[in-house]
């Protein structure tokens, strides 16, 4: 336990006194495997310390003054001629010391662990689960009024969306039929379809226009209703804006423009992620529409989109006119 092989058996003389009150006394010191024995003159024992429990009262002054740890009433003695002693007891004290836990470190390394791991979590789970918190709490009335305000941002863009009285009742008539709460045709600003908040969907006014059957048309909205079932428009509207716009609708229940804004610069500027055929054709066939058509219209050779075309929900069936030629045509002239 010395440290030291060389020490296993060292003596010196020194002075030892048992408490305050004792007179000191003549003592032989022995350094033993893990001890330090005092014993009288007539070497009989007087105490044992135990050398992981020594400390010096007075480091580099002399007599060196020794005293067990917790206990400084009881006191030895070393000259300073004693230096195999004295070198034998500083280094295994030193030994003891390197090994010893030290408070003041381990108080920092924990400090800074913990920072890190908050610095960590407020970095890639907190925004995350703001976001994800703040669209499930937001209800359907906010949904509606962000979608319509982020509307008017993109029209900023594309121009006002088109609209005509006679239109009106027939877009109102198409969103119900393909299950989305609001269609509206913009004439520039989008190259094919977006879903925003609240059930809108638009659409360029292509889609209406160079398209002799409106299954086109209800084909480019049934692909954005299935994308905003698979990534939630409101969850991609807080992202793009950062977790401040989502702090911000938690608290104030609203949005400011600049994460509107973020939102549409970021959309309009992106393709439009591509669906399964399964997803696809699930959609067809809960709005009972025919799958071929939209398909053609993505690809006119049919090779890109065979499985739209050959699993068809509608082939072969008898299907009532989505609608009639005077609402088609009325929809074809929406932009004028």
């Amino acid at each position: 336990m010395t440290a030291l092989r060389e020490f296993e058996r060292l003596e010196a003389a020194g002075l030892w006194r048992a408490n305050r009150e004792a007179q000191r006394r003549d003592v032989i010191i022995s350094l033993g495997d893990a001890t330090l024995t005092i014993a009288s003159m007539n070497d009989l024992p007087l105490a044992h310390w135990s050398l992981a429990a020594v400390e010096r009262a007075n480091p580099g002054a002399f007599p060196a003054l020794f005293h067990p740890d917790g206990d400084p009433g009881e006191t030895l003695e070393l000259g300073q001629d004693e230096t195999a002693m004295l070198e034998a007891i500083a280094r295994v004290q030193n030994a003891i010391g390197r090994s010893r836990a030290r408070p003041g470190r381990l108080r920092a390394v924990s400090i800074l662990g913990t920072f890190a791991l908050v610095l960590a979590l407020l970095v890639l789970w907190l925004p995350g689960a703001v976001t994800r918190h703040a669209v499930s709490v937001v209800p359907d009335i906010k949904r509606k009024a962000i979608g319509q305000a982020l509307l008017g941002r993109i029209e900023r863009v594309s121009g006002p969306a088109c609209a005509t009285p006679e239109a009106a009742p027939i877009l109102r008539d198409l969103a119900a039929r393909t299950g989305v709460r609001q269609l509206a045709v913009l004439r520039s600003g989008i190259p094919g379809s977006l879903h925003l908040p609240g059930g809108i969907v638009l659409l360029n006014r292509s889609f209406v226009e160079d398209f002799e059957d409106p299954a086109v048309a209800a084909g480019a909205i049934l692909a954005e209703r299935a994308r905003a079932e698979a990534s939630d428009p409101m969850f991609e509207l807080l992202e793009a804006g950062g977790v401040m716009a989502a702090f911000k609708l938690l608290t104030t229940g609203e949005l400011d423009r600049a994460a509107l804004d973020a939102y549409s610069e970021a959309t309009l500027a992106s393709p439009r992620p591509a669906l399964p055929d399964q997803v696809l054709l699930a959609e067809f066939a809960r709005a009972a529409l025919p799958s071929s058509p939209y398909a053609y219209a993505l690809d006119i050779t049919g090779e890109t989109v065979l499985g739209l075309i050959e699993a068809d929900p509608m082939a072969g069936r008898d299907q009532k006119p989505l609608l009639n030629d005077r609402d088609w045509v009325q929809l074809q002239n929406i932009c004028g």
